[in-house]
């Protein structure tokens, strides 16, 4: 994952962990109902010193179509959603120290499925492997062996309600507003927060007419890392796919519609796979439907709702979204407070992207200030524009996609005093080598790598005529 011949301090930490805790154990789940909802806590252990038990919960909601009685959570459907949950968990735990050997007990993998969690870790943690200078390959990183029963596909009753996954940020509210024309919707949120809650009730649903998930991690993990134990990016969209497989099971409701854009199939580092966004790209969502179909239930639908589109175009369709503007947040290092910290490559790009479409006034007043006059800023700027190798490890848009947002901006404002970033920029290669018709190009692109049915993808093509 890294071209540096020499053993960084990385490496040196990386095979010294992996010799002091040679294994990890998923060992199992507990998992039980009453009045509130639905409990499950994991067990994983690793080399013997030390036990972490992750959790989460789901409450009660009085949708819920297929909640599962006590009985039935111990049937082969429910008890394979519940073990491949804790399957993409354990990631966060095994990335820790990175044992040589991953040991799952409790149910049984075939050569093929052992093959694609390999690669789900492997290509998951590309951005950990290279942040942390860790020098490995697919072949050799680990090895898994299962032991228990095997579980065959199962069938599910569901109906054609959509599920959309909330983040809080401009993707997600395209896609309710766009899918809530027409469908009926239901969104799901992961860890209720400020803008996640508030994005949901803008769209027109009470407190009880989302589904949530609540989820803890064991806060051993976090000792460890103060110890000087690995940390580093996981992949969390990973995660909530197979959480949104649950909830689908559990809500009685077939699509699950995801808001990853075709943008997201870049990689970070450029000639490399390593992808901040891989669980988010085309290339995990057509691998993640053969598995379900395969060893889950053939009877869901996971697809990207926004995968035809890009950023450019997103950005386009958030800014009718006025009311929203108050509300949503696509800041990482703000999420905790609810909002933008203006000082991160996320925050730039957001603004950056919107610059074309929503006046300054209105920017300044979302973002609290205009990001184009801060000279912090600038070598983010550089990160996403191209003219540094490496994009930011955030989910960002394409590096033309942000050249193109800045020559439109530059256009519109091509009669004012040029902010600091922009007047950077305009004398840049970037600036000089793009025009007009780059952005018009990107604006209506159109990408046919999607799993939408024909009805979702009229909705998209309504809309964009």
């Amino acid at each position: 994952m890294t071209s540096d011949p020499e053993k960084s301090a990385g490496q040196k930490k990386f095979l010294q962990l992996q010799a002091e805790y040679p294994f990890m154990e998923y060992v199992g789940y507990k998992a039980n109902i009453d009045n509130a909802g639905l409990n499950v806590k994991y067990e994983f252990n690793l080399a013997g010193k030390y036990t972490f038990r992750p959790e989460f919960s789901i409450p009660r909601k009085r949708f819920f179509q297929n909640f599962p009685s006590p009985e039935e959570l111990q049937t082969p459907l429910y008890h394979n959603l519940l073990f491949h949950i804790g399957l993409i968990e354990l990631i966060s735990y095994w990335k820790s120290a990175c044992p040589p050997q991953l040991i799952i007990k409790d149910q049984e993998l075939s050569e093929a499925q052992v093959s694609w969690w390999k690669n789900v870790y492997y290509q998951g943690l590309g951005e950990f492997f290279y942040t942390n200078k860790i020098q490995t390959s697919l072949k050799e990183f680990m090895t898994i062996s299962s032991s228990g029963e095997t579980i065959a596909p199962q069938s599910v009753s569901l109906d054609e309600t959509v599920i959309v996954p909330v983040g809080g940020g401009k993707d997600s509210v395209v896609t309710l507003e766009l899918l809530g024309k027409t469908e009926n919707i239901r969104p799901f949120i992961m860890n209720p927060r400020g803008a996640t809650l508030e994005c949901v009730r803008v769209a027109g649903f009470g407190k009880d007419q989302f589904i949530e998930v609540n989820r803890r991690l064991d806060p051993l993990l976090l000792e460890l890392n103060a110890q000087g134990f690995l940390n580093g990016h996981t992949p969390f969209s990973a995660m909530l796919a197979f959480y949104s497989l649950l909830v689908s099971a559990i809500s009685g409701h077939r699509h699950i519609a995801l808001s990853n854009e075709s943008s997201a199939n870049e990689p970070t580092v450029a000639g490399t796979d390593v992808n901040h966004q891989y669980s988010k790209s085309f290339a995990f969502e057509s691998d993640f439907r053969d598995y379900l179909k395969q060893y889950i239930s053939a009877d869901f639908n996971y697809f990207s709702f926004l995968r035809p589109l890009n950023e450019l175009r997103i950005a386009q369709l958030f800014a009718e979204q006025v009311k929203y503007y108050p509300v949503f947040k696509s800041c990482n290092a703000g999420s905790k407070t609810d909002i933008w910290c203006c000082n991160c490559s996320k925050c730039l790009f957001a603004f950056t992207i919107l610059s074309p479409f929503i006046p300054v006034i209105e920017m300044v007043h979302i973002f609290g200030k205009n990001l184009f006059e801060l000279p912090q800023m600038l070598g983010y700027l550089k990160e996403l524009t191209g003219i540094d190798e490496v994009k930011p490890f955030e989910c960002v848009g394409t590096i033309d996609e942000v050249n193109a947002a800045l020559h439109m901006y530059i256009a519109r404002h091509k009669h004012e005093k040029p902010p600091l970033l922009i007047d950077y920029y305009s004398n840049t290669t970037n600036f000089s080598q793009g025009d007009a018709r780059l952005a018009d190009k990107i604006l209506n692109e159109f990408n046919n790598d999607h799993f939408l049915e024909s009805r979702f993808l009229e909705i998209i093509k309504q809309k964009l005529k």
